[in-house]
């Protein structure tokens, strides 16, 4: 199936298989957080064991996802992405029937595997069919789904953990309906030309040098999210917000409402706004955010630092992840959008390895207050290098080249 001028196939199903498929990268950890005590008590392992229920995937993801951008690659986005989401069902599911300790994290590299594949391939496909301001409405609609998922699935999880802990890992079989939707609805992306296969990963970012850059984004980025992930309970405890209802209102729904309402209005703001400015816009609400939860301890004014960082995390996905395209172009497209995966889920693994020991030899208000420092570095680096400046003369290039099929096209219709 080939994409039209608009650059998409038009299909609603492919849209709802995409935007479905985000919200399952969220589920890894977080689906099995509630009855996280619950494997640890009856599989009798560790605190430290019990974490790597929580992190495995992260690393599978981190180390498989050059292969599947490799894969989409030779054979299309078609073919890897059906697969993995199987892989995802059937490693996730394994969990139904794990009974211990070392089959749970191998059925969880097994679940990273496939959640890469996953990962992968809805970010390739989003950027090939659709361009211009329909991606960015859809990279948008795609914040909204991921945050939505990161509230349903773990609710889910939650309800179903109440049977059995092992009910909770059912969740994960949600990726075989999506499957079989994609099997009837996903195109094929274009197999790329066999220069850019054969230039493998350095060859790529020697031509595209501008990539380092997105990726070591990507890694600090998630190792700063990682830091509100772990510590933040701490944190909140330390004020006297201890009730679980507390804790999560914080950590998870405030930022995940706002960077709903954000995704859904994201479109509107990139009409009105360069990808310099999101990048600034994005990257102060960071900083204030770990500067509020680093210095307020009014409970009320400290719902402030949830809102900003939904705000920020809303802007700034689909605005790497677009830039990322831009400055890897068609033709390691795929490659390009694996590495991103790498990146993320190589921070998310760093995050507790570098915040850790810091938090422990002073507290969690120097830890917030590094991470804001972090956040006012890259903003200086932003405005400095005016990063982002070219990727807006590229998107007014392929709008203009947009316009211009779309007047061809309307010129043949008339003839």
């Amino acid at each position: 199936m080939e994409l039209n001028a608009r650059g998409h196939t038009g299909g609603r199903a492919v849209l709802l298989v995409l935007l479905a498929a985000s919200t399952l990268g969220v589920m890894g950890g977080a689906v099995i957080v509630p009855v996280l005590e619950l494997i640890r008590g009856d599989l009798g392992v560790s605190g430290t064991l019990g974490g790597f229920i929580l992190t495995a995937h992260g690393l599978a993801i981190a180390v498989s996802s050059p292969m599947f951008g490799r894969a989409i690659d030779r054979w299309g986005v078609r073919r890897p992405m059906i697969g993995g989401l199987v892989v995802y069902a059937l490693g996730g599911g394994a969990g139904l029937v794990a009974t211990s300790y070392p089959v749970l994290i191998v059925s969880r590299l097994v679940f990273g595997v496939g959640a890469a594949a996953v990962f992968t391939g809805t970010t390739v496909a989003m950027l090939a069919f659709y361009r211009g301001a329909e991606r960015d409405r859809v990279m948008g609609w795609r914040s909204t789904a991921t945050s939505v998922g990161g509230l349903v699935w773990p609710l889910l999880g939650g309800v179903l953990g109440g049977l059995t802990w092992h009910a909770t890992f059912a969740v994960y079989l949600v990726g075989l309906p999506l499957a079989l939707l994609a099997v009837w609805s996903l195109p094929d992306t274009p197999k790329r030309p066999q220069d850019a296969q054969a230039a493998g990963v350095a060859g790529m970012l020697r031509r595209r040098p501008t990539l380092l850059g997105w990726y070591g984004l990507w890694i600090v980025i998630a190792v700063q999210m990682y830091v509100l992930a772990i510590f933040l309970p701490q944190r909140l405890a330390q004020i006297g917000i201890r009730a679980p209802v507390l804790v999560s209102l914080y950590a998870v729904v405030g930022a995940a409402i706002t960077t709903s309402l954000v995704g859904l209005v994201y479109s509107r703001l990139r009409a009105r706004l360069s990808y310099a400015a999101l990048l600034r816009t994005a990257l102060t609400t960071s900083l204030a955010g770990f500067l509020i939860y680093a210095t307020v301890t009014q409970p009320v004014v400290l719902l402030l630092a949830p809102a900003l960082f939904g705000i920020g995390n809303g802007i700034l996905f689909p605005v790497a992840t677009v830039l990322v395209d831009q400055a890897a172009g068609a033709e390691y497209r795929s490659r390009a959008a694996s590495l991103s995966g790498t990146a993320i889920f190589a921070g998310q693994f760093l995050s507790p390895l570098l915040f850790g020991p810091l938090i422990e030899a002073t507290s969690t208000t120097t830890g917030f207050l590094v991470a804001g420092a972090v956040s006012a570095i890259l903003l200086a680096v932003v405005l400095a290098r005016r990063i982002g400046a070219e990727a807006e003369i590229d998107a007014t290039a392929d709008h203009a080249g947009l316009q211009q099929e779309a007047e061809v096209g309307g010129s043949r219709d008339t003839t």
